[in-house]
Parts: C-alpha cells; structure tokens; sequence
C-alpha cells in the first residue's frame, strides 16, 4: 500500500495514509517527510513559497501562510484562508442522468400510504410544539413500551419527538416559520401512520396557529391535544393513549408491498469528517445517489455553510441557471448572517475535523460535495421545505448535524445515509440512517455503530464504484425493513432538532 493519495495531478499536497515519521521516504512522491504526519493529515510533495495556493482535488483549499519545504507537514500552522476568483459558471456543465430501462428497475418493499406517500418505516408519532410538552409527549409514548405492541408487528413503535423551543420566540420570525414547517413536515411524513400532536396552551407556537397555518386537519390518523385544555398532564396522557390506541389497528393493517426505487428519497450527511471522508465514503455515498437518480428516486444535499468554497462544482451542474441562482443567493444569506453576528462563513471545521486533517473550509466542503455524485442539480429548497423533485436537489441548512437533518427529513426524506470518518452516534427517528465509515481503523472500533466500511477505497482494496454499489443495495434493503446500527441501538428520538434562528425573548 501507498504511504500517500495524490488526489489530482494539480495538487501540491499528498494525503497520508498511514502515520509518516521524520525521515521516512515518500516513494511515489520522491520526497522525504520531515516531520510527523498523521494518517488523512497532508505533507507538501513540492516547495510553496509563502501566499502560493495550497491544491487538493484539483482546487484551492488556502494558502500557505509561510514558505513550506518538500515533505512538510501541511496544516492550519501553515495554511490560511484567502481571497481568490472562483469559477461562476452556471448551467453550462448539466447532463441528463440517464434512466434505467424498465427491466432493470429496482424495487423495495415500502408502505404506499392512502395518499400515495411511500414510507420505509411505519410508527405512530407524538410530537410537541414546545418545550413546555415534551414530558407529556413522552409519557405518551413510553405507555407503549416493552411488550405493549406486540398484537401489533406491523407497527415499529411509538416515538415521541420534543425540542427546545417554540416559545419566547417571535412570531412570524424566521424561526417560528421553520419550526411550524418542520412541524407539518412531521406530521405529514409517510414513516408515521399516525400522529398526536401535544401543545401546553400559552405558548407562541399555539396548536391551532400551526394547523391553521400549515394546513393541517385533524382526522382519525391526525389528534391534537392543549394540556391545559385537557385539565393537565394525567388527563393529557390519558386522552393521548387513547388517541393512539385508536390509530394502531389501522396502523398495523398496513403492510409492506413491492415498490419502484424512484420513491427513495435520500437525505445525505455528513458529520464528524475527516480527510479520507471526501476521499472514500463521501464519493461512494455520491455513486450511490447516481444509482438512486437513475431509477428516478431523489437525494438531497445539504449543509450550505459545508459547501461553502465548493459552491461553483453545483452551480456548474445545475439544470438551468434560476437553480444556481437560488443557490448562490443561500450562499450570500449566510455571508450576511454570520457577519452580522461577528462570526465568518469562510473558515469553520470543528476541533474534530482538524484532528482528522482538514484544515480550510474549502478544504472540507470540496469533499463534502462529492456525496452529490455526478448528476445534474434540480432544484433548491429553503430548510424544511417539501420536496417535490426527482433527482439530487439542495436544502439550505446549517452544518449541524442534527439541525440538517431534521429539516431534510421535514422535507420528506424517508431515508438517510450519513458519512463519518470520526465516527458519529445519532439516528433520526422515524428514519433510518445508514452510517458510513470513511476509514477501516473507526470501522473497527466502533463496528457497533458503522454500517458500511469505506476505508479499502483509500487502501487500494476497492474502487469507489464498487462501494457505491454496495451503498445502493443496502439503502434499498433498509428502505425494505433491514435494520442499521443506530436503530438496533435505539437513537432517533433525541435527535429532532429543528433549526432555532432569531433572538429568544
């Protein structure tokens, strides 16, 4: 095995691939590495003279900060951020995906819903519009624990879902209308046959607004309930219990049938990344979404402040310049808003991600992007919104794992797969999330939690199609009832983490 990737021809950087000692001889580079270099950490093949830019896949990530000698260490004590023209091509790279022939299409085994929703999982949900109701929710739902579903095998649960806000907020502000869509988004998801709504009753996000505002109705498969209209939290539970009871015989009548792959809607993360993430799993993550968009099925990408310096490998690829607009304006929106709180969009990894080898933004979104795959960019929603394209769209959300995702899934993703290379522990109930390792060494140490190992793409031991592959089959067979790592471990249910933007009061 090589001791370093050179990822294009235009870098002047390699990445380790396992840990490099003083002195030790980089063969395929020719270069002696003079200091130590930790694995997915980069080493300088050539000499860069100071404010010369640093390239990895072929693009700028920074720019070196001082004169860096051939086998240096590459790093944040070396590199910073710049300025530099970026490519603002739009539409001119699109490509139609071509779609599988109607023998080739694969199937899953999901729940079509009455309205022609397709869920891969089926629970019954109780959510809260505020803090103040998430206890209530959950004795709710804790009512169905243990052997209480049994007469039920068709229903994977009873889950509540609560979260840290809902009042003290404006109304109408920003936050109340993200928090009310993904709300809806919930409460209208294909994984739920059923959902009760909780709400205290003096909370900004009143009950009645929500429904009013987002359409909702209430029906045999829909309940809301006001705490202290109820009389309190015993006559809340009581009245929620039995509002559940009544949804889960036509819960379980619901059975699993044969269904076409293009009703996969794939939310991608990533989260806890290292450098060998935009270089195994995030690619094979990307041939995997290509294979999805052929059978007409849709991915979404998100994180706009982790594609942040990547922008233009989209914008390229959107399908018609309108959509590589919407993008761009996201981008400047979050130029703005990071400002205007004194912070800077331009360079954001985590003490993890340095740890692991990224060292820019750039750096770190180049690779990100790769989950996208190759295929033409469709569409671009603002967060929680309903996704109604086939093929690989765009959310706009934070970088926050958790935040992400729960805005993907208010969209409607009814399927995630999330690539690591520190190794992440989450799941998003009531979703399945896929984790993939971006390396054999966080793989093995914590096989409890990875589904999918990655790291022989950086070994040399497999290409990054073949893994792609393996990605695709196993998100149809978990799309078809197939359980990963973090449902086993039951994750899911603290994870609902709507996006809370603007000042609490």
């Amino acid at each position: 095995m090589k001791s370093t990737l050179r990822l294009s021809e235009k870098d002047n950087v390699a990445v380790a691939v396992k840990t490099l000692s003083p002195g030790d001889k980089i063969q395929e580079e020719g270069v002696v590495s003079g200091n130590r270099i930790p694995p997915g950490h980069k080493v300088a093949t050539v000499r860069i003279e100071a404010g010369q830019p640093i390239f990895k896949y072929g693009q700028i990530i920074g720019f070196a900060s001082r004169k860096i000698e051939p086998g240096e260490h590459v790093h944040i004590h070396n590199v910073e951020m710049g300025t530099f023209e970026r490519d603002d091509t739009l539409a001119e790279n699109a490509r139609p995906m071509e779609k599988e022939a109607e023998a080739q299409q694969i199937t899953f085994q999901g729940f079509l819903r009455r309205d022609g929703r397709v869920g891969t999982r089926n629970y019954v949900g109780i959510l809260a519009t505020v803090s103040c109701s998430v206890s209530v929710a959950r004795f709710i739902a804790d009512a169905f624990s243990g052997k209480a579903l049994a007469e039920f095998p068709n229903v994977d649960g009873v889950i509540s879902l609560g979260h840290g806000t809902g009042c003290s907020m404006l109304p109408h502000g920003e936050g109340f209308v993200y928090l009310q869509r993904v709300l809806a988004g919930y409460a209208r998801h294909p994984n739920f046959a059923g959902v009760v709504l909780v709400g205290l009753g003096c909370e900004v996000n009143q009950v009645d607004c929500l429904m009013a505002n987002e359409g909702l109705e209430e029906n045999p498969g829909f309940r809301p309930i006001v705490i202290q209209d109820a009389g309190g939290t015993r006559e809340t539970v009581r009245r929620g219990i039995e509002a559940v009871q009544a949804m889960l015989p036509e819960a379980n009548r619901v059975e699993r049938t044969s269904l076409p792959a293009s009703h996969i809607v794939l939310g991608l993360e990533c989260g806890g990344s290292d450098a060998y993430s935009g270089i195994s799993a995030n690619p094979a993550l990307g041939a995997a979404v290509d294979l999805l968009v052929r059978q007409g099925g849709t991915a979404i990408l998100s994180e706009t402040p982790e594609i942040y310096g990547a922008e233009h490998l989209l914008t390229r690829r959107a399908v018609r310049a309108e959509v590589a607009e919407k993008l761009l304006k996201r981008i400047r929106w979050w130029e703005q808003y990071t400002s205007k709180l004194g912070g800077e969009i331009n360079n954001n990894p985590t003490p993890g991600n340095k740890a692991g080898g990224l060292t820019t933004i750039l750096e770190k979104s180049l690779g990100a992007v790769a989950k996208g795959g190759a295929t033409s960019l469709v569409e671009v929603y603002e967060y929680g919104e309903p996704v109604s394209a086939k093929g690989l769209v765009f959310m706009d959300t934070p970088g926050y794992d958790v935040v992400s995702v729960t805005g993907m899934v208010a969209g409607g993703a009814n399927m995630i797969c999330f690539t690591t290379g520190r190794g992440s522990v989450c799941g998003f109930s009531p979703v399945p999330a896929i984790k993939l390792a971006s390396n054999t060494t966080t793989y093995r140490r914590m096989q409890d939690d990875m589904d999918v190992d990655c790291g022989p793409i950086v070994e040399g031991k497999a290409d990054i199609e073949e893994i792609g592959r393996a990605v695709f089959r196993l998100i149809v067979d978990t799309a078809s009832g197939k359980k990963t790592k973090s449902e086993i471990l039951g994750f899911g249910e603290s994870e609902f983490v709507p996006w809370q933007i603007g000042p609490v009061m």
